[in-house]
């Protein structure tokens, strides 16, 4: 039986990126094994899935006296599991996981990536995230993209030797569950209430962003295009005041605007979903997102930077409308459009689910995935 370990920075990328995963994992005959740092939902996300649950502590800010404390503990971890696959997310848990993973001789070492936060710095910064990037896929067996546009720019700025890179599937970490996120009159009425909550009246405009409130998700163009218009917008996700923060200005436009409502952290986000009449997800920078996945799956057009991911999920016009990344002015023309033009809304939203549920299933990506740790797992006992 192939020993699986799956490591990410924190719980919630476990939680809410790869839900659902590894218990299939563990359907296909393979022993899995969780790790991340402590946090929020560990025992829940261990009974969910039904695979064992190790705690090892890592930063999510470059700390090189910590981050090797985190590699040893790794070390330790990984000579009394021996694993066959050690497969990482997030960038952190990719630097600890892939050096111990060599270290320990675990044949597979396989590192997921999903949005490179590097694309957004200069500097001393972005060369020292570059030298973290390259070190982790040198550490690795295989870099795995999740998207095709984040693949090119890997291979563009020579991350690594192009061999190593792949796509599972058409792009995604996890796919999408389309029965999960299908409209029902449950679900109708619990959008329903979330409108009564926040004082949305029922015939009112209504766009939702989904994720973290800081400023590299474009919230500061988000606030500042809506601040005009006639709608209502529902920010679905918790502020963040350490990392990347939303200047003060918008901080206080989003506390005082008394159409725009922030809900914090939501575990199921599909309410808030079916309560808007479109999504929009202005990030500057992504792997490939889930959140316009969940959108076009309850029939929601999209709103979405062209960015990596975005723009291989949304096409301009079919399903929703791409805008330049930090545009503020074009992001409100796209906003304006939705608002005025119902037969573009109308045409979008027809069109949203089918094109979700046929390239990104849930199981298409968990197939796929499972056929290439077999694959890996050939080549390194071949080698």
């Amino acid at each position: 039986m192939d020993k699986l370990v799956r490591i990410t920075t924190v719980p919630l990328s476990l939680d809410k990126l790869l839900e659902g995963q590894m218990g299939f994992m563990k359907t296909r005959g393979m022993d899995v094994a969780m790790v991340s740092s402590d946090g929020p939902r560990r025992e829940a996300i261990a009974a969910r899935e039904g695979c064992p649950y190790y705690v090892v502590s890592m930063t999510r800010v470059i700390s090189p006296v910590r981050d090797l404390v985190s590699v040893w503990r790794m070390v330790r971890l990984f000579r009394s599991l021996r694993p066959d696959i050690v497969h990482t997310h997030t960038p952190k848990a990719g630097l600890v996981g892939m050096m111990a993973a060599w270290w320990c001789r675990v044949p597979v070492r396989m590192h997921t990536v999903a949005g490179l936060p590097l694309m957004e710095s200069t500097g001393m910064r972005r060369r020292l995230l570059v030298l973290v990037e390259k070190i982790t896929y040198g550490f690795s067996s295989g870099v795995y993209p999740n998207s095709y546009r984040l693949l090119q720019y890997i291979s563009d700025q020579r991350f690594c030797r192009p061999g190593k890179l792949k796509v599972i599937a058409s792009g995604s970490s996890n796919g999408i569950d389309a029965h999960y996120f299908s409209r029902t009159p449950e679900l109708e009425a619990r959008a329903e209430e979330v409108r009564k909550t926040y004082g949305i009246p029922g015939d009112a405009f209504v766009f939702v962003f989904i994720g973290r409130i800081v400023r590299d998700k474009g919230i500061q163009e988000l606030v500042a295009a809506c601040k005009p218009l006639k709608a209502h917008l529902l920010l679905v996700g918790p502020f963040e005041d350490d990392l990347d923060p939303v200047d003060d200005a918008c901080r206080e436009e989003i506390e005082r605007n008394p159409s725009i409502h922030v809900t914090g952290y939501q575990q199921d986000v599909r309410p808030f979903l079916v309560a808007a009449d479109v999504l929009a997800f202005p990030s500057y920078r992504e792997g490939f997102p889930n959140v316009p996945l969940q959108a076009g799956c309850l029939g929601l057009p999209s709103i979405v930077s062209d960015i990596n991911g975005c723009n291989e999920i949304v096409e301009e016009g079919i399903n929703g409308l791409v805008v330049p990344a930090k545009d503020t002015n074009a992001l409100r023309r796209a906003l304006e459009r939705m608002i005025d033009e119902p037969g573009l809304r109308d045409r979008c939203a027809k069109n949203a689910r089918d094109r979700i549920t046929g390239r990104y299933g849930r199981e298409v990506v968990w197939d796929a995935l499972h056929r290439e740790y077999q694959e890996q797992k050939r080549r390194a006992h071949a080698l």
